[in-house]
């Protein structure tokens, strides 16, 4: 008999804050409240004892009940919340069984258990990439003016500096924090019945039930108030935002979510990928100060943390296709649709919830080397400038005679494997027009990064 999942295939979220809040047990405990909420709800609108709320909330405690029984019950009904609601019911007084799950449907409670699990494990993630923005910015401010090789489609464009990349960084994972902070105050409570239109609620609270004569006498349109008023206390007493209406097949929350958590796995991605391509071997222009072994190769020390981050970054999208897909769900209730979203929003919030945990990691002990960067920037002999020297030379001898002479000046350096600056002395012999040019201050790459510190000095204003 093997054991249940450990994460033994998935080193991302291994031992990760995510992985503890969105386990099989974190789920039930917000199973748990969701159920104890709305009792607790139904008292505050006086359509429960008081006694029933406390009861029900005392019992609602996970380690009370027995997951992998929930698990294999929940295959009769399809989903774990009809055997959760029969072992609560059993568990509490038996003057509390009336009101445990009353006049709710078991999309209401696993719906609303899944924001709950979201806002939890999403406090973790914010407080992991406000660490990595931290340590970010002090790799940009640090190297503000450490000049480098900037790369476009893999090959050497123009000269950058670090601390620009590492702002561009900070720039993403700020983004994100944005988007998963504002989505993380949106997610709402779910509340709706049997098809949304909270009738069992209405039902249950009929003049008939009540004691007080007054209340006999309130109108249809009185009532509706008073269950809007259910929604909004049950919201309160999860700590999630109210819901317009009930959304078993409006899944905005879902979509929201799942774009902001891709978005933020793509941003971690792309610092992930600077630094694998920066730290090849023939690079070297950053490492991880704690990189992992090889199980062959005793040399090496992998950058393990970006690996996983890349791992992350690229199984995102898929699960916020299947989330994203599920918006296409039909009637009040949908048969397929809402259960196609457990799995893949528990992987989501996993994934970026341990590939936060790793950015911080990365960043924090991220190993910059300049000299490497100074070295890189010397490999095109020059050429890496010519951007410069074009321009330059188009004030002079115009556009097109400019490109001509460099495209000219490239070709030979190139192929004599010699200094680009050698061949355009040359060139300013033959050029009467480029005669006075100082061409060691032009082809000196660390010269001409334009803007960079500037920029660098903007991005690190933000907060």
């Amino acid at each position: 008999m093997y054991e249940s999942d450990a994460g033994l295939l998935a080193p991302g979220r291994a031992g990760s804050p995510a992985e503890a809040t969105t386990g099989d047990s974190a789920f039930l405990q917000a199973m748990l409240d969701a159920e104890a909420a709305l009792t607790r709800a139904q008292s505050a609108c006086g359509l429960a004892p008081a006694e029933a709320g406390r009861a029900v909330t005392e019992t609602a405690d996970a380690g009370r009940f027995d997951v992998r029984d929930l698990a294999l019950r929940a295959r009769s009904g399809g989903n774990p919340v009809i055997p959760l609601v029969v072992d609560l019911m059993a568990a509490v007084p038996e003057d509390a069984r009336p009101y445990v799950h009353r006049g709710a449907t078991s999309q209401d409670i696993l719906d609303t258990a899944a924001m709950l699990v979201a806002s939890r494990t999403l406090a973790t993630v914010l407080d992991d990439l406000e660490r990595a923005a931290g340590e970010v910015a002090r790799h940009a401010a640090t190297h503000r003016d450490t000049q480098m090789a900037g790369r476009t489609l893999t090959q050497h464009a123009v000269p950058t500096t670090f601390g620009l990349k590492a702002a561009g960084w900070r720039a993403l994972i700020l983004d994100a924090r944005d988007r998963l902070t504002a989505v993380r105050a949106s997610l709402p409570a779910q509340l709706g019945g049997a098809a949304g239109t909270l009738a069992a609620f209405s039902a249950f609270s009929a003049p008939a039930a009540r004691e007080d004569t007054e209340e006999q006498e309130e109108t249809d349109g009185q009532e509706e108030v008073d269950l809007l008023a259910l929604v909004a206390a049950y919201a309160r007493e999860l700590g999630l935002a109210e819901p317009l209406l009930p959304w078993h097949t409006l899944r905005t929350p879902i979509a929201d979510l799942a774009g902001a958590l891709a978005f933020t796995a793509g941003a971690l991605g792309k610092m992930a990928a600077d630094v694998l391509t920066l730290s090849r071997t023939e690079i070297g222009e950053v490492e991880e100060e704690e990189g992992g072994d090889s199980s062959a190769l005793p040399h090496k020390s992998n950058p393990v943390h970006a690996t996983l981050i890349a791992a992350a970054a690229r199984r995102a999208p898929g699960l916020a296709a299947t989330l994203y897909g599920s918006l296409a769900a039909e009637d009040e209730r949908p048969a397929g649709a809402w259960h196609a979203e457990w799995e893949p929003l528990r992987d989501l919030l996993r994934l970026v919830g341990g590939a936060a945990r790793d950015g911080a990691a990365l960043a924090a002990g991220l190993r910059v080397v300049p000299y490497a960067m100074r070295e890189n920037l010397q490999l095109t002999d020059g050429l890496i400038v010519s951007e410069r020297l074009a321009a330059v030379f188009a004030d002079r001898i115009g556009r097109a005679r400019a490109r001509e002479v460099l495209a000219a000046a490239a070709e030979r350096a190139h192929s004599e494997t010699t200094d680009l600056s050698d061949v355009l002395f040359d060139v300013l012999r033959e050029e009467p027009e480029l005669a006075g040019l100082d061409l060691a201050e032009l082809t000196d790459p660390t010269r001409y990064t334009g803007s960079a510190g500037p920029l660098t000095d903007r991005a690190l204003e933000r907060r």
